[in-house]
């Protein structure tokens, strides 16, 4: 194992003020769960910048696409669980995308952002929620969900 400290690697740890979290119903597939999962991180990589960090570099110079700048925590609750932490999302006004039921019988963007267009919010039947925001604020939108096994 290498221990010596690279220059541009912070002898401390590093600590967000942020969170980035995924609620997920806890009757999903094993299957579901994953694939919900990336779909809903894709969406704040895509639309909330500062959570992506700098390019990786290997030893040999290849280069790799950068990731998120810190973990993804994963959660699951009820059915009633997520659609409370919706409202609360919602509320508090943080970036959070949604994946819903009806996403699984649709095979593209086009259909899946027209099956989310066709129901109200209210109606709106969630499997997933992923939010970012600050630290409290994810954890009282996230109030009554358990980490994820």
């Amino acid at each position: 194992m290498n221990t010596e400290q690279r220059p541009d690697t912070p002898a401390e740890p590093i600590r967000f003020d942020t969170k980035i979290a995924v609620l997920l119903r806890e009757d999903l597939e094993p299957w579901q769960r994953l694939n919900v999962t990336a779909f809903l991180v894709s969406g704040l990589g895509s639309q909330v910048p500062e959570v992506i960090g700098a390019p990786y570099e290997d030893a040999d110079g290849v280069s790799y696409l950068p990731m998120f700048r810190q973990p993804v925590l994963v959660f699951e609750g009820t059915k009633e669980i997520l659609t409370a932490a919706h409202g609360r999302a919602l509320t508090r006004a943080l970036p959070c995308a949604v994946f819903t039921s009806d996403l699984f019988a649709t095979g593209n963007d086009r259909d899946n952002r027209a099956a989310v267009r066709a129901v109200t919010t209210a109606g709106l039947d969630l499997v997933g929620l992923a939010v970012y925001g600050p630290r409290n604020g994810v954890d009282k939108v996230l109030k009554g969900a358990r980490m994820h096994p």
